[in-house]
């Protein structure tokens, strides 16, 4: 790791020496794409294996030969086009372009590198880019500031398009007027959004990404964003991006793939530049222009749209030339700073953390690192990958492991290692599960535990079946110890608070794959691609207690900061009482798994003498339970030790129930 760190000190002061410093490397979106100065519009394009290059589109009535570009050392072609006469600019506001390349591979028209908005013209495959440059007026102006990074993230994880409960593509405008106003009620005090930079292929969920700088224009304008965010931050919620820098679109028509006619433009040749399970290309991290692109990439997202932060995608893939796949994990060193590492892809991870960090110190980066990558969520200046957090992915694999089997055979140890076993001083966010669970062919824990009851069990004044019964109890359960003891950081899907009854189907055709396998499609149906948020709120039908536990457990978390206090002590995991207890701050958290056995009198130990009371109850009525605690109860601490524990006192505890104690004073 010495050497990843020395390589990335090279990086750095060539940067500084001949790149004018990471301040103007990081704005490339200032020297290339479209720039309008008083006298008319600069266009750049770093293409070097194009032989010639010509500014195509409705300007020039897509004429080849009106306006050729010439091409500099380092393969950057350049056209400047001065105003018309009467002054105004020589591309209209709004209008398509594209670049026309001889190339050795043929001639092809390219959307341009570093466009700012791409749109696909009703009954066109391909998209066009769009020459973006409003007129002040319409331009949208930030009227609120960026909330202070939250200590406790809660985030609440969502992707536009499907945000709504009508099956249709749903807006920026109408995610901002109904979507952030429920997460805000519900108590996250983060929202993370998938799917922001264009891709072609709706049902890639947005990680096969066509055109960086661009906001997919499926769901609105780039000025419709702003106002998105601005109303987040009015709401106090801060604002993550889902950003993708692990791979890119294989569509030669729409992205970078083949952009200059060669395999090896943005990409590593051969193989190494095809990520063989995800069907896509990979990035040359190696490569000058490359790290110029992505790196300008992230801050562009920060400084036009006020994001507050990323999620990075897949950096497990980036960091390993197998890409993490096929290989087990155990934790020896030799498999992190081994052959298998892609040095030049930690350091551009580093190089993009030190940028964030650098320049936006109230920006949250947080990496998804299956592969448990030391230092990875510690700064770069002591030697680390960067990340404020890794997602940590092994309790949701922990979750379904235990769903496949009885929850009678679950062992309370193993559940408490599997959420308590972090890296030290690496802050993580966890989750119970991912929004790759919630789609088609994939099982979300309610799928899990409540499978086809969930179609017609789950009205109030209906029957029950044993499934439902066990179901909503463990949903809540597994979500509060998952937010209790997993990380610094908590993350949900939405529509997993109230336990989503069905899964996400993106709209699609018939397709026959290369094998000559025939999948039918649904008819581009978007009725299965779409989040039934009524039925949360539906009184009348059991999501609603799942749903409203959820939002209790967020406004706990709000008011005693639980995630992040100091202390933190797990006094007992009973493997045949199944009971786990634990502290954390002053709150003390009891979990009984058993399946039929409550107990009464049952002693918990706590660090503070006094008066404690209840919190949060899984078993309130409110919450779908069967009300078997009493919340008036005062509970009085005693001298006698217990588990190891100066002081305690005793509680009922019926089956399958979480309840949280706090100090009355």
């Amino acid at each position: 790791s010495t050497a990843i760190y020395s390589l990335y000190r090279r990086i750095r002061s060539d940067i500084d020496e001949h790149e004018g410093g990471m301040d103007v490397f990081s704005r490339g979106y200032e020297k290339f794409g479209f720039m309008r100065s008083a006298e008319g519009i600069t266009y750049r394009e770093w293409a070097p294996g194009a032989d010639s290059a010509a500014l195509v589109g409705d300007f020039n009535n897509w004429d080849p030969n009106a306006d050729h570009m010439s091409k500099n050392d380092l393969g950057v072609w350049e056209i400047f086009l001065p105003n018309n006469a009467d002054g105004s600019p020589p591309i209209p506001h709004g209008s398509r372009v594209k670049v026309r390349m001889d190339t050795p591979s043929g001639i092809k028209d390219s959307i341009p590198a570093w466009i700012k908005y791409s749109v696909q013209t009703p009954g066109d495959i391909p998209y066009n880019g769009i020459y973006y440059d409003p007129p002040e007026e319409e331009k949208y102006v930030f009227k609120h500031p960026q909330p202070k990074r939250p200590k406790s993230l809660r985030i609440y994880e969502t992707h536009v398009g499907m945000s709504s409960p009508e099956p249709k593509i749903n807006t920026y405008a109408n995610f901002r007027d109904e979507v952030l106003p429920r997460i805000k009620r519900l108590g996250y005090n983060a929202v993370q959004i998938m799917a922001i930079q264009e891709h072609s292929y709706y049902g890639s969920f947005g990680y096969h990404v066509t055109n960086f700088f661009a906001p997919s224009s499926r769901f609105g304008s780039p000025e419709d964003l702003k106002s998105l965010i601005d109303r987040a931050h009015e709401l106090g919620l801060v604002v993550l991006m889902d950003v993708v820098h692990s791979h890119a679109s294989n569509n030669t028509l729409d992205g970078l793939n083949g952009f200059d006619g060669t395999d090896t433009h943005y990409f590593h040749g051969g193989s190494r530049g095809h990520h063989w399970m995800w069907d896509s290309r990979v990035f040359n991290y190696g490569n000058k222009e490359v790290i110029r692109f992505l790196l300008s990439n992230a801050r562009w997202w920060l400084e036009e749209y006020k994001f507050d932060g990323f999620r990075f995608d897949g950096a497990t893939s980036m960091m390993y030339t197998h890409h993490g796949l096929q290989v087990t994990f155990t934790g020896s060193y030799h498999e992190y700073f081994g052959f298998a590492t892609d040095v030049d892809a930690v350091v551009y991870l580093m190089l993009m953390n030190d940028l964030i960090h650098g320049f936006y110190p109230e920006a949250v980066t947080i990496g998804e690192d299956v592969s448990g990558m030391p230092t990875f969520a510690l700064p770069v200046q002591v030697g680390g990958v960067g990340f404020d957090y890794r997602l940590h992915m092994a309790v949701a694999d922990k979750w379904i492991e235990l769903l496949k089997g009885n929850d009678e055979a679950w062992e309370m140890g193993n559940i408490v290692h599997t959420l308590t076993n972090r890296r030290w001083l690496e802050k993580c966010v966890t989750y119970a599960e991912s929004h790759d669970q919630a789609l088609v062919g994939d099982k979300t824990i309610a799928f899990w535990l409540m499978d086809k009851d969930m179609y017609d069990f789950m009205a109030l004044n209906g029957p029950s079946t044993p499934n439902i019964d066990r179901g909503i109890a463990l949903h809540k359960m597994i979500r509060l110890i998952t937010m209790g003891l997993g990380g610094e950081g908590y993350l949900n899907f939405m529509g997993n608070e109230f336990g989503h009854p069905e899964w996400i189907d993106f709209p699609r055709g018939p397709q026959v794959l290369p094998s000559g396998k025939f999948i039918p499609g649904n008819n581009n149906s978007y009725d299965k691609c779409r989040r039934r948020f009524d039925l949360g709120d539906a009184e009348f039908l059991r999501y609603h207690g799942m749903q409203q536990f959820d939002q209790a457990m967020q406004h706990l978390e709000e008011k005693y900061g639980f995630m992040t206090s100091d202390h933190q002590y797990v006094s007992r995991k009973h493997e045949e009482d199944k009971v786990i207890v634990f502290e954390k701050g002053d709150l003390v958290f009891v979990f009984n798994f058993h399946w039929s056995s409550s107990y009464f009198d049952y002693r918990v130990g706590c660090l503070k003498p006094g008066k404690y009371k209840v919190v949060l109850d899984s078993d309130a009525g409110l919450f779908g339970g069967f009300g078997r605690i009493h919340h008036t109860a005062e509970h009085f601490t005693s001298d006698c030790q217990h588990d190891n524990r100066p002081h305690s006192f005793s509680v009922y505890t019926p089956s399958r129930t979480c309840v949280v104690y706090a100090p009355m004073n």
